[in-house]
């Protein structure tokens, strides 16, 4: 039962909670006689409480809640009561181990109790402590000041069950009481380092310098250099893992072997740390990042055009990260500390013992047993092992490929296969020593292939990110093998890797060195532009099939498997554009692929991107005319619209149209008018744009496509909208998102919603938008379209102001202007909608007022206030 001693404390207080760790076990330990300690227990506190001005809220079993009106009260109690548990003795020689925490924050006060996020929030601190410690949040330690004896120790960043930010916790540490304990009972620190299936070995001393220069302040940038194939990149999340509790905020692993310019660096390293398609700009990620203390393992960076340059303004942008990177060579940044990545050792001598301290040698036994378990270093075979890692310069990558040939033949007899494969050395004079015998390495293997899977293996360096089966069958198989037996084998020879896509199907994948070589390979053969012809061809044809497929249904199933392909779709673009092909194969794939990936350059939020293969496709195409060119410019016309450049905007898709007209195709038509009919609304040619909307919906009527119709009918009800023709508007409005609905659209018939809200604030109907409006928040946070959320974030300020919520208003404008800031998307109506918000709240708030809640709301995310819509804040 909980009971009151006075007056429940308001405003700000400090929240204590206390339990008795292992009560159950100390229960059956000490039978009746726990009795007696849960009363001295009890006893013992109170009188602290008592002391230390604290209100003691409840109490249930061994439990307390107890309220103190300051900070430093509310420590001195801990303190205090962690001393005199210490000091009295225990029933049995028991240790009696009592845990706290402590937060403090403005809890609410209904009916003689305390509720709000902050009491959650002080609980699930007290919940991760260990019996005998004090765990306090930053907020308590802040505020307090310390009583003598007592110090803090920083305990980093931690997540606490049910509570989505992240919390920074602190230990109250007490003279003469215990101070060491396990870690925090929470949900961990955020990482994303991918799983080693094996210990990394011979590489102790090569940990102990990286952790040893990175938990230096001054070093933030660490590159490991050294050959491919050398380790360095189970190297560096070795050492990351090992400095997890060094940076509060995570550490986070970015594969970047199959990038090759510096947006897409940008936008793979806002897709590790999870970021939306609103931040995966460089002005985004470096917002984000400058929040945070964390750490960024940056993979693969030698052919990676302009990484300097990235890591250099992450590094000035954010104080608090820091950076491992793996290059062959190094990015000559001032900042950086260079960690050669050496082969592993080698043996001394040929002794048993020698080899077995070998790092080199160890590794040849590790991998042989993965495929014969039996395999152990004798003396009958150590002279052959060491002779083998000798031979292979004690580079890992050589050694494990070496080593799985266990299963077929002996040490002895690898030893001469390998004399005899080492004898063909790269042509290149300038290729480093240690690269030319991993060449050969690799080329054993390869040679050890049949000649169809040789050819099977060569093709496969044409994909980007990995392919599924399918993908391999039709670009690197005949109809008549069998991809799934050809990549076992190639899985055996240790030449590829497979892992689970996203549809649950293998995904396979060739190593950054060993792809290096297939390249080599497919080149030398004169195999490549037929190859790479291949595979162009087979992901426009997969692009397309998804373009069917968002067209069919709802566009998030598509978009998912698209984002899958994305370094595909890349590689093939990028093929495509290169004028080096014969005839014009490569301009008629480049122009399927942008004609069928417009929708995910929008959807997905690459706008720059997408933006600037357009224009490559486009550029490359001159005065051609095709079909599919006519969906190109109409795609880039879109872009260039949604980055309010309407000007360029305008001339494609009239362009657009005008070729459309001159190939009689009537999709086209009607999609360029409906482009055009969009961009004069956006420019305030009205008349101009009903006119060449109502043509376009005239045409789409004529065709039965009820997804373009309905598009079509949105922009007119924003016409007729601006025409203040409300009712016609409305109408227009209803019978595109009812289209939408029956298309099954979620997406789409959420944006007619959203149009709505806004027509009738607009039309002072102002409960029906506010209703219409609550009913969407939900949907709109969770498919996360930036342009949908930033609409609908408009919507929901106007009818907030109307309201009386200048305030959330002023929060959600500035959040907004944010939002369009990161993403490169300037708002042209921003003068006006400003305009009119300081018109509305004239009388109700002074604009100082207002230009304050609106730059506090620049530090905020859309997402977040509009979940709060439409309940105020409490």
């Amino acid at each position: 039962m909980g009971r009151r001693m006075r007056e429940l404390p308001a405003g700000t207080v400090s929240m204590l909670f206390s339990d008795i760790e292992g009560s159950t076990l100390l229960l059956t330990r000490l039978g009746p006689s726990y009795v007696e300690v849960l009363a001295n227990h009890r006893r013992i506190l109170r009188g602290v409480w008592a002391a230390t001005d604290g209100t003691e809220v409840g109490t249930e079993g061994d439990s307390f809640f107890v309220v103190f009106p300051t900070a430093t009260d509310a420590l001195e109690a801990a303190a205090e009561g962690q001393r005199r548990l210490a000091d009295h003795h225990w029933p049995g020689g028991e240790r009696l181990r009592v845990r706290m925490g402590v937060h403090t924050g403005s809890p609410g006060l209904h009916d003689g109790d305390y509720w709000g996020m902050d009491v959650h929030r002080a609980a699930r601190i007290s919940s991760s402590a260990h019996g005998g410690q004090v765990v306090i949040s930053a907020a308590t330690g802040d505020l307090a000041e310390l009583p003598d004896g007592v110090s803090l120790r920083d305990l980093g960043t931690h997540h606490l069950k049910d509570i989505h930010e992240p919390e920074r916790l602190y230990q109250l540490t007490v003279a003469g009481l215990q101070e060491d304990f396990p870690p925090l009972r929470t949900l961990g620190t955020p990482t994303s380092l991918p799983a080693t299936a094996t210990p990394l070995l011979g590489r102790d001393s090569d940990l102990a310098r990286l952790t040893e220069m990175l938990c230096t302040p001054d070093n933030r940038l660490v590159t490991l250099t050294g050959p491919g194939g050398s380790g360095k990149t189970r190297l560096a999340i070795s050492a990351a893992a090992q400095l997890k509790t060094s940076f509060p905020d995570g550490v986070y692993f970015v594969p970047l072997a199959a990038e090759v310019s510096e947006d897409v660096m940008w936008t793979s390293i806002a897709e590790v740390l999870d970021l939306g398609a609103r931040e995966r700009t460089p002005a985004g990620l470096m917002n984000h990042l400058a929040r945070h203390a964390l750490l960024l393992v940056l993979d693969n960076l030698e052919q990676l055009e302009g990484a300097a340059k990235v890591v250099a303004q992450i590094l000035e942008a954010a104080p608090r990260v820091a950076v491992i990177a793996t290059s062959r060579r190094p990015l000559g940044l001032i900042a950086e500390r260079q960690h050669p990545v050496t082969p592993l050792t080698l043996p001394d001598d040929l002794t048993l013992a020698a080899a077995q301290s070998s790092g080199a040698a160890q590794l040849f036994v590790q991998r042989a047993q993965a495929v014969q378990p039996g395999f152990t270093l004798t003396t009958d075979n150590v002279d052959d092992v060491v002779a083998i890692c000798r031979r292979l310069d004690g580079l890992p990558l050589a050694i494990e490929l070496c080593a799985t040939r266990v299963r077929l033949l002996s040490p002895k007899a690898l030893l001469d296969r390998i004399d005899q494969s080492l004898d063909i050395v790269s042509p290149s004079s300038v290729t480093p020593e240690r690269q030319r015998t991993l060449r050969d390495t690799i080329a054993w293997s390869y040679h050890l292939l049949s000649p169809v899977r040789r050819r099977v293996f060569r093709q496969l360096a044409v994909f980007s990110g990995g392919a599924d089966l399918d993908a391999v069958a039709t670009v690197a198989c005949t109809p008549q093998e069998d991809p799934l037996d050809i990549v076992a084998e190639l899985i055996d020879a240790s030449l590829v890797t497979m892992s689970e896509g996203p549809d649950g199907g293998p995904r396979i994948a060739l190593l950054e060195t060993i792809g290096q070589y297939a390249d080599d390979e497919l080149r030398a053969v004169g195999e490549a532009e037929a190859a790479h012809g291949a595979h162009a061809a087979y992901y426009a044809t997969v692009a397309e099939k998804l373009l069917a497929m968002r067209e069919e249904s709802t566009h998030v199933t598509a978009l998912e498997l698209a984002e899958t392909e994305l370094d595909n779709f890349r590689a093939a673009l990028g093929w495509a554009v290169t004028p080096s092909g014969k005839g014009t194969g490569n301009l008629a794939t480049g122009l399927r692929l942008c004609a069928a990936l417009g929708w995910v350059w929008w959807l997905g939020g690459y706008f720059s991107e997408g933006r600037r293969w357009h224009e490559l496709v486009v550029a490359r195409a001159g005065a051609e005319q095709s079909r599919d060119l006519v969906a190109c410019l109409r795609g880039l016309g879109n872009l260039l619209s949604i980055q309010g450049e309407t000007a360029r905007a305008e001339e494609l898709a009239t362009r657009s149209l005008k070729m459309a007209e001159a190939l009689d195709d009537h999709t086209g038509i009607a999609l360029a008018l409906s482009l055009l009919g969009t961009v004069q609304l956006q420019l305030g040619d009205l008349e101009s744009a009903r006119d060449t909307l109502g043509e376009a919906l005239d045409r789409l009527r004529l065709l039965d496509d009820k997804r373009q119709l309905a598009r079509v009918l949105g922009h007119l009800g924003g016409v007729e909208e601006e025409l203040g023709r409300f009712d016609r508007a409305e109408t227009m409005m209803m019978e595109s998102r009812e289209l939408y609905e029956d298309i099954g659209d979620v997406h789409e018939s959420t944006v007619q919603g959203q149009n709505l809200a806004y027509l009738l604030v607009v039309a002072d109907r102002l409960d029906g938008a506010s209703e219409l409006a609550a009913g969407l928040v939900d949907t709109v946070v969770k498919l996360g379209s930036p342009s949908l959320v930033m609409a609908f974030s408009n919507t929901v300020m106007n009818i907030l102001i109307r309201q009386g919520h200048p305030a959330r208003a002023a929060h959600l404008f500035g959040a907004e202007e944010a939002m369009r800031d990161r993403l490169e998307m300037p708002n042209p109506y921003l003068e006006e909608e400003l305009g009119e918000a300081l018109e509305l709240i004239d009388g109700v708030m002074s604009r100082e007022d207002w230009e304050s809640h609106r730059l506090q709301g620049r530090q905020e995310r859309v997402e977040d206030l509009l979940a709060r819509f439409p309940s105020n804040p409490r």
